[in-house]
């Protein structure tokens, strides 16, 4: 399992039209982004004690969260993912699904499998069936991505942020969000083995440093 850098650094409007501005000129974009962007729609596993939004909210140094997501509307492809933390460190494992299984994921039951299942989601399943994980909340927010190929660095700047409160209908276009509180523009920058310091400068804000801001603990708020 290889485990990234990444700093989450909370920014204000201003801040993203000068960064964009810089990074235009050093990084690419993302391949799948559209005008630059694209919107993401996850759902959000949790146990019925909530204890991924508590190890979060206390900074436990070993921990994970499940989702499942999709871009720009498209439901054709349908990801599940398992992000963990390690010292500071980050992982993301990710592997396509299906409408039926995520559907199933969504509504609080277990998924129908072939018995080569892939390994991420015989794991959920089982983690459904002993820690009784849950969908919890959907969280939609814009992304701006930037890509530079030397240290495979990648900074994303996420606004607009909203929640679907209870409703874990994830796949129904029509759900409702709102605004998820006063969240701020978040720019996040991940890297392997260096940062390079092309990057590291360009980045830099006065008064700005790396936080450890939640989308998802941002998105439970309202409960």
């Amino acid at each position: 399992m290889n485990f990234r850098h990444e700093w989450k650094i909370e920014i204000n409007p201003a801040d993203l039209l000068a960064l964009r501005s810089r990074l235009r000129v050093l990084m690419e974009s993302d391949e799948h982004a559209v005008n630059g962007r694209y919107q993401i729609r996850s759902l959000y596993f949790d146990t019925p004690e909530d204890r991924a939004l508590r190890e979060k909210i206390n900074g436990v140094n070993r921990r994970e969260k499940f989702r499942i997501r999709y871009y720009n509307g498209d439901i054709g492809f349908l990801s599940l993912e398992k992000k963990s933390k390690l010292n500071g460190l980050c992982n993301k494992q990710a592997v396509q699904i299906t409408t039926e299984q995520a559907q199933a994921l969504a509504g609080g039951g277990i998924p129908q499998t072939r018995q080569n299942a892939p390994p991420l989601l015989q794991e959920l399943i089982y983690k459904i069936k002993t820690e009784r994980l849950r969908p919890k909340v959907v969280v939609d927010y814009i992304r701006e991505p930037f890509i530079y190929r030397p240290g495979n660095v990648r900074v994303t700047f996420d606004y607009g942020i909203r929640t679907g409160l209870t409703c874990t209908d994830f796949l129904n276009p029509e759900l409702v969000t709102v605004t998820a509180g006063d969240a701020p523009v978040l720019m996040e920058v991940k890297w392997d083995a260096f940062l390079p310091d092309v990057i590291r400068d360009v980045i830099q804000m006065t008064g700005r440093r790396a936080s450890a801001f939640s989308k998802y603990a941002q998105c439970r708020i309202y409960g």
